[in-house]
């Protein structure tokens, strides 16, 4: 039962929820993060995906090389183009590097009390037995992907009268402090306006409060005006993607945070309940990494939500550092990711540009 109206939690006396069978421990902050039940059923091991076929990746021609180069500098507007135009490239280096990640895709569900208007709903509190947290039904987005839903809990719901306003459905008007009128903005509630009787107001030095058009309150906020409240058990279930990266160290000298916004050659995809670390890879310091963080991630997240799904890859993230020559000295730039993005620190023909 979705909830499409759902108001946070009000301050509310401690007596005003009712003890609900299922839910004795939750109180007006809510209860807290639940740990998922246990399986029904034995889970299977995970297995080992399949084998790699290709570690590869071919070399950066000088002139893709030249031209991401020249594209960096034009999409700079204080940067001059002789450079990346007239430079002269005498040497390319391929600095290749892995990024392993591991994604975790989990559910988490938690209780507090929730409170909406009541617009005339029947409440079900106590008609049927209420279904326990991971008993009610909720269903998921697309894998890997994030999402939070708010669901009213079945046969939890009562109506109360408004804590706030005393079931008045009324509360002073904050503008005018409840007596419907304010201040001549005029004459500031002198009722004269240079020696003369303020025409405004007809000297009563007063106005009318437009915000509550001078009836001196305004509708509840907390009840909207309708005198009582639907209080009820509200679950939120969220399915969060917990993703890890480890990138191999690489020693070409770009920084390896250049590489968060680029992809590289996938090598290696594996998803199923719970992954298997990554065995009989080329680079030790891969499968190093799986093993810790598969181990990490199970242990983590186990806790207190329950894993749906895991997912790793493995991408190959080409990195070539081009040495050139220009005006008689040595610079340097990078190209790296499929995106041949280019990175260059000390880039030699820099000018001031003034926005207007």
């Amino acid at each position: 039962m979705n909830s499409a109206a759902v108001y946070p939690p009000v301050a509310a006396p401690a007596d005003m929820y009712p003890s609900m069978p299922g839910y004795e421990g939750m109180g007006q902050g809510g209860g807290g993060f639940l740990p998922p039940p246990m399986p029904a059923e034995p889970v299977a091991p995970p297995q080992p995906g399949p084998e790699p076929e290709d570690w590869t990746i071919p070399s950066l021609p000088e002139d893709v090389a030249r031209e991401a180069f020249k594209s960096f500098a034009s999409s700079n507007c204080c940067y001059s183009k002789a450079p990346a135009t007239d430079g002269v490239i005498t040497q390319m280096e391929p600095f290749n590097t892995y990024r392993y990640r591991l994604e975790t895709y989990t559910e988490s569900r938690s209780t507090e009390w929730g409170s909406k208007p009541h617009e005339g709903e029947v409440p079900d509190f106590y008609t049927q037995t209420a279904p326990r947290p991971w008993e009610v039904q909720a269903t998921p987005p697309n894998l890997f992907t994030n999402h939070t839903e708010l669901i009213r809990v079945p046969y939890t719901s009562s109506v109360k009268d408004c804590h706030d306003c005393s079931a008045t459905g009324k509360k002073p008007c904050k503008e005018c402090t409840g007596s419907g009128h304010k201040a001549c903005w005029v004459c500031n509630g002198s009722g004269t306006k240079d020696d003369l009787n303020c025409s405004h107001c007809n000297s009563t030095g007063k106005e009318k409060c437009r915000k509550c058009n001078g009836r001196g309150y305004d509708n509840c906020e907390t009840c909207k005006g309708k005198r009582q409240l639907l209080t009820f058990v509200q679950l939120k279930v969220e399915w969060t993607n917990h993703v890890e990266d480890h990138v191999v160290e690489q020693n070409s000298g770009l920084k390896i945070d250049n590489l968060r916004s680029v992809s590289g050659k996938e090598l290696f995809k594996n998803n199923q309940y719970l992954v298997y670390p990554l065995m009989g890879f080329p680079d030790p310091a891969i499968g190093e990494a799986s093993a810790r963080m598969v181990q990490e991630h199970q242990s983590k997240y186990a806790q207190t939500s329950r894993i749906l799904q895991q997912r790793q890859t493995v991408e190959l993230i080409p990195i070539t550092k081009v040495s050139y020559k220009w005006k008689g000295d040595s610079h340097v730039f990078y190209v790296f990711g499929n995106e041949q993005q280019v990175s260059a620190a000390n880039y030699p023909a820099k000018c001031c540009c003034v926005i207007l």
